[in-house]
């Protein structure tokens, strides 16, 4: 079929969609975290040729609901535990719908005044709530891969200019060496953004972490005037945050480039009981932080922040003779020319929640990830991990078990949490970000993890539970 003109079917279609979507919403909670596998075998239903003569667009919407709603991971409901993904405020999700009725290429004021205005508040909004250098450049990106390529883009730039090499005119070949310290836990994606970036793993200098996973200042390779080191706030299984002010006193006085990994633990610095934790992290060069993670909005949000706003802006500006704009446009601080207005989301939900709420938001599920750590650790499990934050870490005292059980809940669908690998050993790692989780689901979380315990026989305080 032709695309249809009529404004009353594309409203009819809007309706249709909307119908659907609040349906779903409406089975938030009684649905299981993990599809079943009639409804993953179902999927094969969109396994059809391109089709010659296009499908109603009122069937294929159908269709995408039919097929697609009963195969998707409940990661908008209280019982999800993996990954640290956020549900969506309903402001945050309505913020979208609009956005996405408005269809603006947000890349500069010319293109849209009022994505340009709207994510400049947000930008304000979040260097304030994070307490963050107020005259940062801040990029909303698509994800802390993005971000983190925007920001040590922006680092290897600076530390070679700064050596007296042009790398935007005369690229890397011939180039000073610019050296890369890393924690020995640093995050995949930071070593993703470095590899496109041209660093080879092999020449990044590890730096040695202690019994919680952060990097050991004792321990701290050199640094010179040539160097970036990237740190963590919320390391991936602990949750655990490296010591800023000893490293970054240090690289201040090397003149070190300092770049933080804080896709969801620099949202502590939003609370005041947590705040200790990112002591000095505000003296950095460069963070990214996710906002689809602890903030609860959709997918694909999340910022590049740089401490110098010429730096960023000079690494990513892509001005063209038909396409010139601020420095500080979007498209002149991040990879994306043309993109969608991620920020709008953001700054509805920092709208909706103020201050306070996301302070609440962080501190409630901070209380809620340590009464799910004491609770399974009534039940025989070994904690892992001081639950500094939202992430729980637990083993049983065999590596068989910890795995096999994992395996029947999933199964089971009630609940969904991740494995990990901590010390060589495998664990539980059960991650606390949806703002619909609450006392009433840990309690439930638990509930399904003793009646597997009792099923496969496991007691507390029984040392090799298979046996």
């Amino acid at each position: 079929m032709a695309v249809d003109p009529d404004p009353a079917t594309e409203l009819e279609l809007a309706a249709e969609a909307d119908r659907r979507a609040r349906a779903y919403l409406a089975g938030i909670g009684n649905r299981r975290a993990f599809p079943d596998p009639a409804a993953i075998e179902a999927l094969t239903a969109f396994d059809e040729p391109l089709p010659a003569t296009g499908a109603s667009a009122a069937d294929t919407i159908a269709m995408l609901d039919s097929y697609g709603s009963p195969a998707t991971v409940a990661s908008n409901g209280p019982d999800y535990y993996g990954f640290v993904i956020g549900a969506t405020l309903p402001v945050a999700a309505a913020a979208e719908r609009l956005a996405i009725a408005w269809d603006q290429c947000a890349s500069s004021f010319d293109n849209s005044p009022a994505a340009d205005r709207i994510e400049a508040v947000a930008a304000r909004w979040i260097l304030e709530i994070l307490d963050l250098p107020r005259a940062s450049a801040v990029n909303f990106g698509t994800s802390a891969t993005a971000c983190g390529i925007a920001c040590l883009a922006a680092a290897r730039r600076e530390l070679l200019a700064r050596s007296g090499w042009d790398i935007d005119r005369r690229g890397l070949a011939g180039a000073p060496r610019v050296r890369v310290v890393v924690s020995e836990l640093v995050h995949i994606t930071v070593k993703k953004s470095l590899r496109v970036l041209g660093f080879g793993l092999d020449d990044l200098t590890v730096a040695p972490v202690d019994a919680h996973g952060r990097i050991d200042p004792k321990r701290l390779p050199p640094l010179d005037g040539a160097t970036m080191i990237c740190l963590q706030a919320g390391e991936v299984n602990t949750g655990e945050f490296d010591p800023f002010a000893a490293i970054v006193d240090r690289a201040r006085e090397a003149g070190s480039w300092v770049h933080v990994d804080g896709a969801f633990g620099l949202w502590a610095r939003a609370s005041g009981n947590l705040r200790s934790l990112t002591d000095a992290v505000d003296r950095a060069d460069s963070w990214t932080v996710d906002a689809h993670k602890w903030l609860n909005t959709p997918y694909d949000g999340a910022m590049a922040i740089v401490r110098d706003a010429a730096a960023l802006a000079g690494a990513m500006n892509s001005d063209a003779a038909y396409s010139a704009a601020a420095a500080d446009s979007q498209k002149n601080l991040g990879l994306e020319f043309s993109r969608r207005a991620r920020g709008i989301a953001i700054w509805a939900a920092l709208r909706s929640l103020g201050r306070d709420g996301v302070e609440q938001l962080v501190d409630e599920h901070c209380r809620l990830a340590r009464r799910l750590a004491h609770g399974l650790e009534a039940m025989g499990f070994e904690r892992l991990n001081r639950t500094c934050l939202n992430q729980v870490l637990v083993r049983l005292p065999d590596d068989r078990s910890t795995r096999a059980l994992r395996e029947q809940i999933i199964a089971d669908g009630e609940i969904w949490f991740g494995a990990s690998v901590w010390q060589g050993r495998p664990a539980w790692r059960l991650s606390l970000s949806s703002w619909r989780t609450d006392d009433a689901a840990i309690d439930r979380a638990l509930s399904v993890i003793g009646r597997q315990l009792c099923k496969r026989g496991i007691h507390r305080g029984n040392s090799n539970p298979f046996l």
